[in-house]
C-alpha cells in the first residue's frame, strides 16, 4: 500500500536545529514531505550542503528580516507547482505560507503569528486570523486535499496544555483563538490529523524554556497538522518525537495511506 510521511517542525533557528543534529536525524525518517518554520535564516545564510539534503527538492520562503520567521518546505517527490505567501504584502514579508502542488494533493508549511511578545502582535495575530478564515473556506470547498502542517500558535482544548488554568489569559489559549479553532474543525469541516489517530494525554510540540518545563513535561501541542477530511481518513499513525531537542518543538510525525 502507498505511503505518505510528512514531518513538520518549528526549527527555531534552521542553523541553530543543524548544530543540534536535525538533519542526522531526518536522514533517517524515510519523510517524503518536511514542513518547516521559523527558519531564522535569508537563503544566502543556508550554502552549507546540509541545507539542502540530495534526497529532497528543497524550497525556503524567508522573511525579508533577518534571523525572523520564515517556512520551508522539503520535497522527496518534484512538486507540480510551489506557491510562496497568500499574496499579503504584511504576512509574506514574515515568510508565513508556503504550499506544494501534487496532483490534487497540496501541503502547506503555515506559521502563524505568535501573539506573546506584545499586545501589537497579537492584535496582528488576530487580523491574521480573521483573513486566514475565508482562505481556508474556499480551498476546504475547492476539491482538493490538503495537509497544512506548522505552527499554530494555539492550543486547542484543555487536553492540549498542561497547565490550561494558568493559562486562561494567555495568548495561545485565549477563548477567541480557541473558537476560531473551533470554527475550522465544527463549523468548516477541516480536521486536526493527529488526533483522528492519538487521544493520549500530555502529547504536547512546545515547552517553555523557562523552568523545567521540558523535563517536567509541561507543554503545549501548538503544531498540527490541519487536514481535508478526505485525506483525513488515509491516517494511520500520529507520534510527536522526543527522543532529541533539535528546537523548543519538537517534530511532529504523520503516516498516510496516500500516493503522492
Amino acid at each position: 500500500m502507498a505511503r505518505m510521511r510528512v514531518i513538520s517542525i518549528n526549527v527555531n533557528g534552521i542553523r541553530s536545529a543543524a548544530r543540534k543534529g536535525f538533519y542526522h536525524w531526518l536522514r533517517r525518517q524515510k519523510a517524503d514531505v518536511v514542513c518547516l518554520q521559523e527558519l531564522k535564516a535569508q537563503v544566502d545564510q543556508l550554502t552549507e550542503r546540509q541545507f539542502w539534503p540530495p534526497s529532497f527538492n528543497c524550497y525556503y520562503h524567508p522573511a525579508e528580516r533577518k534571523g525572523y520567521s520564515g517556512v520551508g518546505i522539503y520535497a522527496r517527490h518534484e512538486p507540480d507547482e510551489v506557491v510562496q505567501g497568500l499574496g499579503w504584502d504584511d504576512f509574506d514579508r514574515e515568510g508565513r505560507w508556503i504550499e506544494a502542488r501534487f496532483g490534487r494533493l497540496s501541503v502547506i508549511s503555515l506559521y502563524l503569528p505568535s501573539g506573546s511578545s506584545s499586545e501589537e502582535r497579537q492584535q496582528v495575530k488576530f487580523d491574521v486570523m480573521e483573513r486566514l478564515t475565508p482562505v481556508l473556506q474556499q480551498l476546504r470547498g475547492d476539491g482538493r486535499e490538503y495537509v497544512i502542517c506548522g505552527d499554530w500558535n494555539i492550543a486547542h482544548t484543555k487536553a492540549d496544555i498542561k497547565n490550561w488554568r494558568g493559562n486562561l489569559k494567555n495568548s495561545g489559549f485565549l477563548p477567541e483563538e480557541r473558537a476560531w479553532l473551533d470554527l475550522l474543525f465544527d463549523g468548516q469541516g477541516w480536521v486536526d490529523g493527529f488526533r483522528v489517530v492519538n487521544q493520549d494525554a500530555d502529547e504536547y510540540t512546545w515547552w517553555s524554556n523557562r523552568g523545567q518545563a521540558w523535563a517536567k513535561n509541561v507543554g503545549w501541542r501548538i503544531d498540527y497538522q490541519v487536514v481535508t477530511p478526505g485525506i483525513g481518513a488515509q491516517i494511520e499513525a500520529a507520534r510527536i518525537y522526543r527522543d532529541k531537542r533539535f528546537s523548543d518543538h519538537a517534530p511532529l510525525i504523520m503516516d498516510y495511506a496516500y500516493d503522492v
